[in-house]
């Protein structure tokens, strides 16, 4: 299978509309559904963001695909090739969809999910069909991030996988396949930095300013360009261990979620979303921030496309 005729993409709320955008621009037929009309005009709106943003790529078009914006799931899913489900990160949640999903398509539809980290055989359990149900989590925003992961469960068909690769790289997006493990390669690692960067905000250390500036341009930059992997070849594997022999010792190991981040969300400090968190954000200041963030993408993006990867 290369790009599914059609493709019902259930859940229009951060990562659907971005999801469906791509995937019409590659010749899918779309059918966006969601239980909320309103929720379903706002992704309109996202849609059309995301189609500016794909023609600022260059992205080529490829004739045949379309968005449909449906609230009935059943007309939705009916005939399609391939289901990504967006919901919400609740397990139930979930499992509540899929089953209603299963109920409808054909036996041989693949049933992705674009969970965060939620394991696949946990979600699979009460599943009939478990071996076409896979892991595909797309990086926000998802039409211009071109990784996604590709995570089978227990029981999950290599067959299937194999199908699933084949999409992801027929519409120019690097698949990375990966073993099982509750929040895969790319959320363990940057909760990892995340993690330890709110100790050392809450320790005093740097500014949010600085930790941002820090990682942007000391980190960031780099990793951009070298993989984490290659960067310990680059700077030496007898450097690494001889730094981590001490450093590792002193980095941030908590298990919980730091203090910061409860008071925050308590007093309804959601970030962008609130208009307050880490930062404040003045009027007009959230929608101009997010316009720099995907220009600055963008930018990036068309950077990295002419170097060799590595």
């Amino acid at each position: 299978m290369a790009i599914p005729t059609i493709t019902t993409v259930i859940g229009s709320g951060s990562m659907g509309p971005g999801i469906a955008a791509l995937l019409a621009r590659s010749g899918s037929q779309v059918r966006l559904n969601d239980i909320s009309q309103d929720a379903l005009d706002r992704a309109k709106k996202v849609i059309d963001g995301a189609t500016a943003a794909l023609d600022d790529l260059g992205t080529p078009v490829v004739e045949g695909g379309s968005v449909t914006y449906q609230t009935d799931q059943r007309l939705a899913l009916e005939g399609a090739n391939l289901v990504i489900e967006a919901v919400p990160e609740k397990l139930e949640l979930k499992r509540m969809v899929l089953q209603q999903v299963e109920e409808i398509v054909s036996p041989t539809t693949i049933i992705a999910t674009n969970t965060s980290g939620i394991p696949i055989t946990t979600m699979a359990e009460s599943m009939q069909n478990p071996e076409r149900f896979i892991g595909m989590h797309w990086s926000n925003p998802p039409h211009l991030i071109p990784m996604i992961e590709v995570i089978k469960g227990e029981k999950t068909t290599e067959t299937v996988e194999k199908e699933l690769v084949t999409i992801v790289e027929s519409f120019g997006y690097e698949a990375v396949r990966q073993k099982e493990k509750a929040g895969f390669i790319e959320n363990r690692v940057l909760y990892a930095i995340l993690r330890e960067c709110m100790a050392l905000l809450e320790e005093g250390i740097a500014t949010q300013k600085d930790l941002d500036t820090c990682v942007k341009w000391g980190i960031g930059y780099k990793l951009a360009v070298i993989g984490p992997m290659r960067l310990v070849d680059m700077a030496g594997l007898d450097i690494y261990e001889s730094v981590a022999s001490y450093l590792n010792q002193d980095l941030d190991a908590r298990a919980d979620v730091p203090d910061l981040v409860k008071s925050l969300t308590s007093s309804g400090k959601l970030g962008m979303k609130s208009g307050q968190g880490l930062y404040d954000y003045g009027e007009g200041e959230v929608e101009a921030k997010r316009a720099d963030i995907i220009k600055g993408l963008v930018a990036v993006r068309k950077t990295l496309s002419e170097i060799t990867p590595v």
